[in-house]
């Protein structure tokens, strides 16, 4: 229930996040890059902690729901389809290298400030 719970959050967030942009005329790869970098700094400040409740609530359900693999793949597909070679691999390299260097700095600053 409380996996559910929080997936059901994060996939609300994420769509809240995405209409936004929507809305603002800013591409929705820019949306869901955000969205993963977000996602990978909430996991990264989580990890210490991660046999209690909170850590099933916000880092399983939560950023489950939240991140997203599947549209990230399906946007470098489809860059790569409309021959936007460089944009693609540009998204690629950006989203996989920032991505994990937020965890690293979300679980630097966990165990320096949470603990």
């Amino acid at each position: 229930m409380i996996v559910g719970a929080g997936g059901a959050l994060g996939s609300i967030a994420r769509y809240l996040i995405t209409c936004i942009f929507t809305h603002l005329a800013i591409c929705s790869e820019l949306a869901i890059l955000l969205v993963n970098i977000i996602g990978s700094f909430i996991i990264g400040l989580l990890i210490p902690a991660s046999h209690n409740t909170i850590y099933l609530l916000m880092a399983v359900g939560f950023c489950g729901g939240f991140t997203t693999f599947s549209t990230f793949s399906v946007q470098a597909f489809q860059m790569l389809q409309n021959g936007q070679r460089l944009a693609s691999l540009t998204y690629i390299t950006t989203s996989v290298i920032i991505s994990i260097a937020f965890v690293f700095l979300g679980i630097f600053l966990s165990e320096r400030y949470i603990k």
